[in-house]
């Protein structure tokens, strides 16, 4: 990857179609001649230059601006030009290949840019961190106005700025322990006179905070994936239809009318919630070979879940063959799901039965609804997000993936094992030194200080081509 990321590399930096503006971006180091060959002039640094992109023979290509950003002074922290013109498919890629075409003299070994190669120099040039180079995938892929507020702060630093103060109160600790490791015959505690317990209970607190905050980046994120789950007709598709706010799914009164899925991302509050409704489940020799491929599906979505909203028809309670089949969709939902994925009980058509029999049959915890009336509906939407965990966010919210918090968990193990070696004290200060090294690398491995080449390589692969 080294040798490869100093290769000068150019792309279309802006998305693929038609649209006002194109942009062609190159970075490199040495990009003068490059620039002279291409322009028939040098351009002033940071100052937009109108001017014609000129073919082989001279003829223009297109009028535009061109700028030039000087390494270290530009995205990538290497020479930037960019070329910004008329964003037509054809002008663009006629740009690129003249790119290309010029290079061949002053740069030979320029090429295309891979899947977020830009940004990936950035990184390897100490220009952003890797939660902030994250960020900035993130801040294209936002999905509401929330996950892109705080994918901005992500990449502003703020997030960074968390995992450094950790890394400093972490970076002081090992000092105390490293010098009472080298100077054995000291006779004064550094550990007991600087309070290393109480630093590290404090450094504990922090990070339990911090992924408390991670987690409802997270979530802004990625959202939470719930499945509507239950039998045929009891009001699936209605209800995705209501928290849509639109008719996605075909709803009548034949059983088995839903043979597919049908996802709907939705928001509330900014949180992105994933909607998913399902195929009917039902065993019945009525069940042709297409139900079955939908209700499998079904339940494929199901193991997926993040949470399962479980509908059920207050019309059919007193059917004794209707609640034998919903035990059987409990049973089954309970050996399907993964521990701690939950079941909100949601219990529909509240319009049709009388309101002294709404608080019979059913569980406490569940919420008697109206999908086609919207009755109950806000406070659906409440208690999916108390399902998602999500709290009223601050505006110091960040964004954050779950590589992220995979590492703050490792930190807090190493931390743990640290507090016990501590209370060990003498006998077991080398292991203490150790754990507090393996928590500092798991922290370090979330700005880059500590990241293997192939988690590089998976990260920036899924940006979009020339950023």
């Amino acid at each position: 990857m080294l040798a490869a990321s100093r290769d000068p590399i150019v792309a279309i930096a802006t998305a693929p179609g038609r649209g006002g503006v194109g942009i062609v971006r190159v970075s490199g180091r040495g990009l003068e001649p490059f620039v002279q060959a291409l322009l028939g002039r040098a351009l002033h640094p940071r100052e937009a230059t109108y001017l014609p992109f000129a073919d082989a023979a001279g003829q223009p290509i297109d009028h535009g601006l061109a700028l030039w950003f000087p390494g270290p002074r530009s995205y990538t922290g290497e020479d930037v030009l960019e070329l910004q013109g008329h964003g037509g498919p054809v002008v663009l890629q006629l740009l690129l290949a003249r790119c290309l075409e010029v290079s061949r003299g002053p740069l030979p070994d320029m090429r295309l840019a891979r899947a977020g190669e830009f940004t990936e120099r950035a990184f390897l040039n100490d220009k952003l961190d890797l939660a902030q180079a994250e960020a900035v995938a993130d801040l294209i892929d936002a999905s509401t106005e929330a996950a892109a507020r705080s994918a901005s702060r992500s990449l502003a630093g703020v997030f960074s700025g968390h995992v450094h103060g950790l890394r400093d109160a972490l970076v002081n600790l090992r000092m105390l322990v490293e010098a009472t490791l080298d100077f054995p015959e000291e006779d004064i505690d550094f550990l007991q006179k600087a309070d290393a317990l109480g630093q590290l209970h404090r450094l504990q607190q922090a990070l339990a905070d911090l992924q408390a905050q991670a987690r409802q980046g997270a979530l802004l994120r990625d959202g939470l994936q719930v499945v509507i789950a239950g039998q045929p007709n009891a009001g699936k598709s209605s209800l995705l239809n209501a928290l849509a706010g639109a008719e996605l799914a075909i709803v009548t009164p034949v059983a088995g009318t839903t043979r597919d899925v049908v996802q709907q991302t939705i928001q509330i509050e900014g949180v992105p919630l994933h909607v998913i409704d399902t195929a009917g489940l039902r065993d019945s020799p009525d069940v042709d070979e297409v139900e079955k491929i939908g209700i499998e599906r079904a339940w494929g979505r199901i193991q997926q879940a993040d949470a399962v909203l479980f509908m059920h028809d207050l019309s059919r309670l007193h059917q004794t063959d209707y609640q034998q089949a919903d035990a059987s969709i409990a049973a089954s939902l309970a050996a399907t799901l993964l521990s701690g994925v939950p079941v909100l009980h949601l219990w529909n058509k509240c319009d049709e039965v009388d309101s002294a029999s709404l608080g019979v049959g059913h569980p406490d915890d569940g919420l008697a609804i109206s999908a086609k009336h919207g009755t109950g509906l806000e406070a659906l939407r409440q208690r999916l997000l108390t399902l998602a965990g999500w709290q009223q966010a601050g505006d110091g919210l960040f964004m954050a993936r779950e590589r992220h918090l995979q590492a703050l968990h490792q930190v807090g193990e190493h931390l743990r094992a640290a507090d016990t070696w501590l209370q060990a004290r003498a006998d077991h200060l080398d292991l203490l030194a150790e754990e507090l090294r393996l928590a500092q690398q798991a922290l370090g491995s979330i700005t880059g200080e500590f990241t293997a080449d192939d988690l590089l390589g998976e990260i920036f692969s899924r940006f979009c081509i020339g950023k």
